[in-house]
């Protein structure tokens, strides 16, 4: 039997990364039979959003490293330091002890260290956001001297890390291609999340919009836009599905756009899939993302989707002009064009629907963990 284990920091929040290592955990464990590890560094007692299987074995480390953030920069660097010492110490003793086939780091704060552990399993790296924007460095590379001393020394010490993993896997054929001077990576797209069981007959007049209200997600883009246009189309609304520190930023960013009788912030729901069914067209204007799962769910309710062509997934995604629009990243006056044809031509919508339907089967489960088991069961069967 495969003995495997998935380490994530926390499965507390509404987001793609969380629902793709819960699903692919699920997969394993309930469909191949796997014996399955989830370990958290910080779930400190919180629940897991999404359904878990009860085959799963979920631990967690109780190291909470959210315990740094109230404090200064040199006294938040002394608690990391301390913290992560006591988490490496931790999860060294448990690998040691489970004698696991493979680990799997989504590249949190164990990328460092986790190579290094003795425990007899094959390590994998699994990426979930584009290169240049892993773990966040970018923010610090955009600060005063100091932080750019840091997000540099970071990135250099990220990159030599990488390299001493037997795996690397990322989303994107183009994040593969930004990486392909430190090492060879592996793609791997993420799948479909779950199997609809309604489409969109994409005749309500409403937009929908997902994510965490973050920076990389680029909401205030999404609401400038929709300024642009709505007084054009009323009765038109866009529905946006997150939470998060811009909350309030947003709001007030809505009232001065004018905006806030036809742009709605809802709390994440657990059903988005009827959310999806209940909406036009899906758009999305991230900065950056990895591979976006927020377009294929849309595309398999039948959405066409409007994007950003950000780094990276919406170029994997999306076939400009088929399915949906490619938007050049940061061109809201383009992006807004694009909504107001879509709402305006309904004969498009329904043949793009039907073309994201088609189109986005090539991320089913099936053909995704089909990759996954191959990579699992080669590895397994070379290390012997």
């Amino acid at each position: 039997m495969m003995r495997i284990a998935y380490i994530y920091p926390a499965l507390t929040t509404v987001g793609g990364a969380d629902r793709v290592i819960v699903n692919k955990a699920n997969y394993l464990a309930d469909k191949c039979g796997y014996e399955v590890y989830i370990i958290t560094a910080h779930q400190c007692g919180r629940p897991v959003f999404f359904p878990m299987s009860d085959k799963i074995k979920h631990i967690d480390m109780g190291v909470d490293f959210n315990a740094q953030y109230r404090h200064s920069f040199f006294v938040r660097g002394a608690i990391y330091f301390y913290l992560l010492r006591q988490y490496k110490q931790k999860l060294s003793r448990l690998l040691c002890q489970l004698k696991l086939d493979i680990v799997i780091t989504t590249i949190s704060r164990d990328i460092d260290f986790l190579h290094s552990i003795q425990d007899g399993s094959i390590k994998i790296a699994e990426a979930h956001t584009a290169k240049d924007f892993i773990r966040n460095y970018h923010l610090l590379r955009q600060g005063n001297i100091l932080y750019r001393l840091v997000g540099h020394i970071w990135t250099r010490r990220l990159e030599r890390a990488i390299k001493k993993f037997n795996v690397f896997v990322v989303l994107t054929q183009r994040d593969a291609e930004a990486w392909s001077t430190i090492c060879k990576p592996l793609v791997i797209h993420n799948s479909i999340p779950f199997v609809p069981e309604r489409i969109s007959d994409i005749s309500n007049k409403q937009l929908i919009a997902v994510g965490r209200l973050y920076e990389e997600k680029g909401f205030e883009r999404l609401v400038k836009a929709w300024s642009i246009i709505h007084s054009r189309y009323p009765g038109w609304s866009i529905q946006l599905y997150g939470n998060g520190e811009l909350k309030e930023d947003l709001i007030r960013q809505m009232q001065e756009e004018q905006v806030l009788d036809s742009f709605h912030i809802n709390d994440p729901v657990k059903n988005i899939a009827d959310k999806y069914a209940e909406s036009a067209f899906c758009v999305m204007t991230s900065r950056h993302e990895g591979l976006p799962l927020v377009l294929i769910e849309a595309m398999a309710c039948g959405l066409p989707v409007i994007a950003f062509d950000c780094p990276t997934g919406p170029s994997d995604i999306i076939t400009d002009g088929k399915d949906g629009f490619l938007v050049e990243n940061g061109n809201i006056e383009v992006f807004a064009e694009k909504m107001a044809y879509l709402i305006e031509h309904q004969e498009v919508r329904v043949q793009m629907g039907k073309n994201a339907i088609a189109g986005i089967q090539r991320y089913s489960v099936e053909a995704i963990m089909k990759q996954w088991i191959g990579l699992f069961e080669s590895l397994k069967r070379d290390a012997k």
